[in-house]
């Protein structure tokens, strides 16, 4: 290994190791390569900026805001009780409640941060009420958040399309299958726990007027996901434009439908948009020059060498590809990882034959398992924020509900057609 590939691996390692945001170890660190190589400084800026200049980014930003008004607008309670109506009489049923609560709205979302906050903030205290521990209430919020990373608008198959230079929109048909196995995974789970907790007791279940006024005063959260994707796989708009779509849908449903949108709390929201935004895009810009310096070291191809000549069997790398993007997912940002890793996983999906849409799909469902992955997970902070538990509480609680979702990722791992058989009915 070269002296530039070396400086540049311990600077990133010092740094991460030593707690400094992601961001700012990949530009220190990217930097540190540039002066050991005697490339000018300048460079780093170029970099950053060319980074951020991709027309599809633009969706990011518009799916967060997007996100923020639908769940300040009141769909995200709406859509609660229209889950509720329909589940409620089963055992466990209020676990499956915030299960599909957090599917539905991931579909609106496409963050599992959001999900987890508007869905956890919701359910976990109803859920507590009626007899569930509190631990195991947020875990299942935390675990169910990240479904929004595998059911489309996801932000992060945005990202991995823009790294790949794979289309996103059949990206976003290949998580719709993975997302939905998993959320019917942990609803057969929370029915064995609510036994196991002696929590067998059904409600009622709801009569048919019930469901009606329930679809009712749910349409409108319910039509979000129908219109934005529809009008993507339509070729109404792009992903982009759908995007903007969702803003406007979400702004008119708030402020003139529900009216629980009111226009002096649009500076606010659309401030926290903007630093989370920012936040995604700063990441973005320090892992495109981090991810330069990495390839004109030519680290991916030694990377991919090394990997396959531990085995030439596609079960044996498949399963250590798997053991790494977890690895990574959960102790990483996702979005930095995807920019950094691209050109890797790329090379080795490609030497084994694997199609780009199904490795694309691999990577942001291991990434999002990694999302509530102890200890580092992202989603346990918001978890631990909502329901004021420990990172220590909600893990002890949450490793049952990992399994559920690593047997999913074992399925979409090793049979393509759980991720590409609605790509291949769009081709």
């Amino acid at each position: 290994m070269s002296d530039v590939a070396t400086g540049l691996l311990v600077a990133f390692l010092a740094l991460l190791l030593g707690g400094v945001p992601i961001a700012f170890v990949l530009g220190i660190a990217a930097l540190a390569g540039l002066l050991i190589a005697g490339i000018n400084p300048v460079v780093l800026a170029q970099r950053t900026i060319a980074g951020t200049q991709v027309f599809t980014l633009l969706a990011i930003p518009g799916f967060i805001l997007a996100g923020d008004l639908m769940m300040h607008g009141g769909l995200s309670r709406r859509l609660v009780r229209v889950c509720n109506t329909f589940v409620r009489h089963l055992t466990g049923g209020l676990g499956m409640v915030t299960v599909l609560s957090a599917t539905f709205f991931a579909a609106i979302s496409g963050s599992a941060p959001a999900t987890t906050a508007a869905i956890g903030g919701i359910m976990v205290p109803e859920m507590e009420k009626r007899g569930y521990r509190r631990d195991f209430s947020t875990a299942l919020a935390t675990v169910s958040g990240p479904i929004g990373q595998m059911i489309p608008p996801s932000i992060p198959m945005i990202i991995w399309g823009v790294v790949a230079e794979e289309s996103i929109a059949q990206l976003f048909l290949a998580g719709i299958i993975p997302g939905l196995m998993i959320a019917v995974g942990l609803m057969a789970f929370c029915y064995v726990s609510a036994r196991t907790m002696g929590i067998a007791h059904a409600d009622r279940r709801a009569t048919a007027t019930e469901l009606r006024e329930a679809l009712w005063e749910g349409k409108w959260a319910l039509a979000a996901p129908v219109i934005i994707l529809g009008g993507i796989y339509g070729g109404v708009f792009t992903p982009t434009e759908a995007a903007a779509v969702g803003v406007a849908y979400g702004l008119a449903v708030g402020l003139f439908v529900h009216r629980e949108l009111k226009l002096p709390d649009l500076p606010r929201i659309i401030l926290n948009s903007m630093k989370t935004t920012a936040i995604v895009v700063f990441i973005i810009a320090t892992a495109s020059v981090f991810g330069w310096m990495v390839a004109v070291q030519q680290l991916p191809t030694k990377a991919a060498e090394a990997i396959l000549s531990v085995s030439d069997n596609p079960i044996v790398i498949l399963m250590m590809l798997n053991l790494l993007l977890l690895f990574i997912g959960a102790v990483m940002d996702n979005i930095a990882a995807m920019i950094i890793l691209g050109g890797l996983l790329s090379s080795i999906g490609a030497q084994i034959g694997l199609d780009p849409i199904h490795l694309g799909a691999m990577v942001v469902i291991n990434f999002a398992i990694g999302m509530a992955t102890p200890p580092f997970g992202y989603s346990l902070f918001v978890g631990a924020a909502i329901s004021k538990l420990t990172i220590e509480q909600i893990s002890r609680a949450i490793w049952p509900m990992l399994l559920v979702q690593l047997v999913v990722l074992a399925l979409v791992t090793y049979i393509p057609a759980v991720t590409l058989l609605l790509p291949s009915l769009m081709r």
